[in-house]
């Protein structure tokens, strides 16, 4: 999959690709987090925007026979029209996704391409019911083998007046779903802001509640909904996303996540990073235990790094499934360097489980712990007695064609298809991986080698 974003924030123009393991690294404020936010909010909302059109015909035939039949091989020729359109209709949309004003978005573009080397294919079979909360409205069946979706009427709603408009955009989300659905991983977030979250979330719950006490005592004409999601909609999506779900974590953890059920030794690296587990009790509160003690902290009570871990801890034990895309904006969040490297170790195991990674780091301790893992990958001897001193596994070794690696900087490129002029500009620089030296990752470099040589003046220059 190839993103490419123009006039994105400060990125003039740049293309990435998703590997199992994706890193952009590079200095502050240089679009590192605007892309990672970009990818998320079409990877979150990709079916809203896709416009597929339904024949006005299959609606009529519907409600006049109770049932319709749809070839989806007829929409497998325009699947790339499907998504560029798709792209251009979310562009339109990024203000929203940055909780930003339009103004900022209006010059930019938001691109996305499948694998060409990948065959399209139809999901193998789809079942699906609509239902309102009386009654079931529609169902949606394509067997599994077959290109055909048969849409029908439920009997149950012969005194239900459903909107054509509506029945079009559902069988229109449900060709989608099956032409698209196993392209698109189904993402997580962890943004920078998880930390505060981790112990604001109930203060978010409260100041709701009080508005709504405050405009239902209020004697003026007002929208009381309006009112009560416009101060929520000034966080981006991420952050909002990472928000509810902080405030659904209680109900999420009666989950089980096949990581939970079937690589507990997962979980067990995780606890070894945090130092404990995280738990809930009978009245819906949630405590972190630190190993080895008789006591349970609250989450303001906890460590810095215990609470940026929450999330991703939550979502390894309950939630993970196998394809899942878990982004995390600056995994080594209050971390010490120690649990730097040992989050990275995780990350690589990780994406031996199906799951990909996506990261923004200033991190050089985890993005030389990726080198380690990239260059103890090779069958020589010396590499193998250096990886059992170490206490490394072999489940932890990167392939580097599995590894994309981008640096934020400022490039030389052409800002459009127009001009053949190249100009100076922020761009994502893909950053060169091999097997014996590992991520050529010079906006690192060049401050460590500053710093060594400053030091080295200092002890030597007597």
């Amino acid at each position: 999959m190839k993103i490419t974003v123009h006039n994105l924030g400060l990125l003039k123009k740049a293309t990435f690709e998703l590997g199992d393991l994706t890193i952009i690294c590079g200095l502050n404020n240089t679009g590192k987090t605007y892309a990672a936010y970009a990818l998320f909010g079409f990877l979150e909302n990709w079916l809203r925007y896709l416009g597929t059109d339904v024949p006005t015909k299959k609606i009529t035939q519907l409600f006049e026979d109770g049932v319709t039949r749809i070839d989806i091989t007829q929409y497998t020729d325009m699947e790339d029209d499907i998504l560029q359109k798709g792209c251009q209709n979310y562009t339109h949309h990024l203000s929203k996704i940055f909780a930003s004003d339009s103004k900022y978005f209006s010059e930019a573009k938001f691109s996305l391409e499948l694998d060409k080397n990948v065959e399209l294919t139809l999901r193998p079979s789809f079942e699906r019911k609509l239902r309102s909360k009386k009654s079931e409205l529609l169902s949606f069946s394509k067997p599994k083998g077959e290109a055909i979706l048969t849409v029908s009427l439920s009997a149950e709603n012969d005194d239900i007046d459903l909107p054509s408009g509506m029945i079009k955009d559902a069988i229109a989300d449900v060709i989608n779903e099956i032409l698209f659905d196993q392209y698109f991983p189904n993402p997580f977030i962890a943004s920078t802001e998880r930390t505060g979250v981790a112990i604001f979330s109930k203060e978010l719950d409260f100041a709701r509640n009080r508005l709504l006490e405050e405009m239902a005592q209020s004697s003026k004409d007002i929208d009381p909904w309006q009112l009560l999601f416009k101060s929520y909609n000034d966080y981006p999506w991420p952050v909002r996303t990472n928000v509810d779900f902080i405030r659904r974590i209680t109900d999420i953890t009666k989950q089980e996540s096949f990581i939970s059920k079937n690589h507990s030794h997962i979980l067990n690296q995780f606890m070894d990073i945090v130092g404990g587990e995280y738990i809930s009790d009978n009245n819906n509160s949630l405590y972190f235990k630190p190993s080895g003690k008789r006591l349970k902290l609250t989450m303001g009570e906890s460590s810095s790094a215990v609470r940026s871990m929450l999330n991703i801890g939550a979502y390894l034990r309950h939630i993970a499934q196998p394809d899942d895309l878990l982004m995390i904006d600056e995994p080594e969040l209050n971390l010490h360097p120690e649990n730097q490297r040992k989050i990275a170790r995780l990350i690589a195991r990780l994406t031996k489980l199906d799951i990909r990674v996506f990261i923004t780091t200033h991190s050089d301790y985890i993005l030389k712990e990726f080198n380690t893992l990239i260059m103890l990958n090779q069958d020589k001897p010396y590499l193998r007695e250096i990886s059992d001193r170490a206490g490394y596994n072999t489940e932890e070794f990167l392939e580097t064609e599995r590894v994309k690696v981008y640096i934020a900087e400022q490039a030389l490129i052409k800002t459009s298809s127009n001009n053949k002029r190249r100009s100076r500009h922020l761009s994502l620089v893909e950053a060169e991986i091999s097997q014996d030296l590992g991520i050529n990752a010079r906006s690192f470099d060049q401050t460590i080698n500053a710093m060594n040589e400053i030091q080295e003046a200092i002890v030597w220059g007597g």
